[in-house]
Order: C-alpha cells, then structure tokens, then sequence
C-alpha cells in the first residue's frame, strides 16, 4: 500500500495558542541532538518570540525545497536525532525531507501561514531551479507541531492570503474528487475528511475578514485562530483523512502549471491554488460557484484572473502552457475531471477571465 493511501490524521502532539514556543524546551528534553533548518527571515522571528535563546545548531536551507538541498542538510545533520523545521511550506517541506533521509523525528514550527505543510507528512519538492517535481509522502508524521499565535500574527499579511486560498481549495477538490465515487463507497474516515474539510470551508468565508482584520489590529481574537487552525491544522487532518481522495486536483494542477512560467515565480502557492480553484469549478460544470465566489477573492484579495496574477502579456501562449501541462496525465486535474483535455483546460480558463470581465453569466 503507498503511503497516500495511509491515513495520516494528525501529528504525536499538537499545540496552539499565543506564547506557545515556551513549550518547546521541555518538548526537546528527550532529544539529545536537535537540529534547526530554516531560512534568515524564520529564524529571526524565531528569536523574537522565544522566551529565552536556544543552544541549537542551525542549517540554513537554499529556498528550493529540492532532493538536492535535502541530502545536503542531511550530511551536515548526521548526528541529528530530531530536525526541526522553523519557517513557510519551503523550509518545512525541506526539513521534513531532511529527518526521512535521516530516519529521525521532526518538529515543525510555521513562522507563516501560507500552507498546511506544518500538519502533513509530505513534501511539495522542487527542482533546484525552482520548477515543480514531485510530491514525496514519508513514513512519519510529525513528532511535534507547534503553532505560536503571537508570532503567526507577526507574519506577513500576504502568505495569510495564500494560506486561505490554499485551504479554501481542500473542499473544493476533495468534492470534486468524491462526487466520481458512491457515498457508500467511502470509508467513514474519508467521510469525516470531507466533512471537515466543508467546515473549514465555511469557517474561511465566514471569518476571513475578521482574520486579516485582527491581523491588522496585531490582535490576537478567535476569529484569527480558527482561520489560522483551518489553514495550518484542519486542512493538513483533511488531507491525512481522506487519503487520496482529498489531496490535490485540478486546482493544484494549475498552480504546478504556473511554475512553468516565469512571471508568476513570485505568486505565493496558495494564491495561486485559489485561481486554480475558479478554473476546476468551471471545468467541473460549476461555473455558478465561481459567481459566488467572486466577491469573496475581491474583496479578501485573492486572484481572480489573469491581470490579478501578474499576466498581463502573452495572455494566448500562458493559456496554452497552463492547459497543456494541466492536463498531463501524471498530473492531478483528472482526478477532478477524468479524461480531462487540454482544449477542455484552456476553455476553462478562457470563460474565468469572461465572468471575471463580467462578460458572461455563468448562471
């Protein structure tokens, strides 16, 4: 059985609330080498929030969350008997990489709530060039996940952004992966994925604003941590529950489709997973859902086209790579659309950009 198909419900310990890092000394006592991988900016925010300073060695990652820099670290971190991650879904992915090579423990502490990468026992990993590759599934989960609400309403406001639109998409391709399935054919695990999943959903629509608003007030507030638990901890249990009817679909086929081009290796993930929304639901015959959800991404400012991306030229060849790479068949738009083809892609996008416009009714 292939460890996607395993379900992965959560980590040994999990731990949220503002001030948390306290914790972390006494969660390395039984540990007798730690070791920290993450990046200059991570480890910043790190050392201002910790309570006191910690006698830990530190790697520094390259940014590409490759196989390459993974063997790097893991050669320098021979003696680790834990690696802990501090930083976005890049550095954490790389750190989690890192303890599978060297069969240890992993702990994970998000310094930005751009992805769920800190809850799930995978990495996205990437070429050295920064070209998407492949995703890995490794054999443990974490030993540890701690999320620190003061220093998470420290981060930057934009990979908050990413991280709802990222999220927001658990639900939407879990159900487009399902409704190919009878009801009756899903375990009650995936079901209570798929449940979740809805629930964060609606937790995303209802408190978004009120989030990115307590954000700005540098205010802790429920509203910020529901959002921020949907982001980092409920969607990494989606996925985890459901297996591979809840990893990525169409949405996430479009956002590696967008690796292959150049203008948008400064979109965040998630920002680019929420465009890739709109193009499955209008590929999935739900064009209506994408009316409804427009004023939800203008609003929060989320992507919602092709110039709220960046891409601004050249509108005809993006489509043409985006469709032609989306619908590849080692990658995971068909999982949403089964047979899916590139003209069916390209028409997808073509009608986003035209209820964007507001030049068609998807009603």
């Amino acid at each position: 059985m292939r460890l996607s198909q395993v379900v992965r419900s959560g980590p040994g310990q999990y731990i949220c609330e503002a001030g948390a890092l306290r914790y972390l000394p006494e969660k390395l006592a039984v540990f007798n080498r730690p070791y920290i991988i993450t990046g200059k900016q991570s480890l910043a925010a790190l050392r201002s929030f910790m309570p006191a300073p910690l006698d830990i060695p530190v790697l520094e990652y390259d940014g590409s969350a490759s196989h390459e820099d993974m063997q790097r670290l893991a050669a320098l971190a021979q003696e680790a008997d834990v690696i802990i991650g501090v930083g976005g879904g890049r550095a954490l992915d790389t750190a989690k990489g890192t303890a599978e090579l060297l069969n240890v423990e992993y702990i994970t502490i998000p310094t930005i709530m751009g992805t769920c990468s800190a809850y799930t026992p995978l990495s996205a990993v990437y070429y050295p060039n920064h070209q998407f590759k492949l995703v890995d599934y490794y054999h443990r989960s974490a030993y540890l996940v701690l999320l620190d609400l003061s220093l998470l309403l420290a981060s930057p406001r934009n990979y908050f952004i990413g991280g709802i639109g990222d999220t927001l998409a658990k639900w939407y391709e879990a159900e487009a992966i399902t409704r190919h399935y009878n009801s009756q054919q899903l375990s009650i695990m995936v079901r209570m994925g798929l449940s979740a999943a809805k629930e964060t959903r609606d937790t995303l629509l209802s408190d978004t604003e009120a989030a990115l608003a307590a954000m700005d007030a540098v205010t802790v507030t429920p509203a910020f941590q529901r959002v921020a638990e949907a982001v980092i901890a409920v969607a990494g249990m989606v996925g985890g529950c459901c297996g591979e009817y809840g990893r990525m679909a169409g949405a996430h086929a479009i956002h590696n489709a967008m690796s292959y081009l150049p203008v948008t290796h400064d979109v965040l993930h998630g920002v680019k997973v929420a465009y890739g929304i709109l193009v499955q639901l209008v590929a999935t015959g739900d064009a209506e859902e994408v009316a409804k959800l427009m004023p939800f991404y203008k609003s929060n400012g989320f992507p919602y086209c092709f110039r709220s991306l960046g891409i601004t030229t050249d509108a005809l060849l993006a489509i043409d790579r985006l469709s032609e790479f989306a619908a590849r068949d080692d990658e995971t738009f068909r999982l949403a659309v089964p047979g899916v083809r590139t003209q069916q892609i390209a028409l997808a996008i073509r009608t986003v950009e035209e209820i964007a416009n507001g030049r068609v009714d998807p009603h």
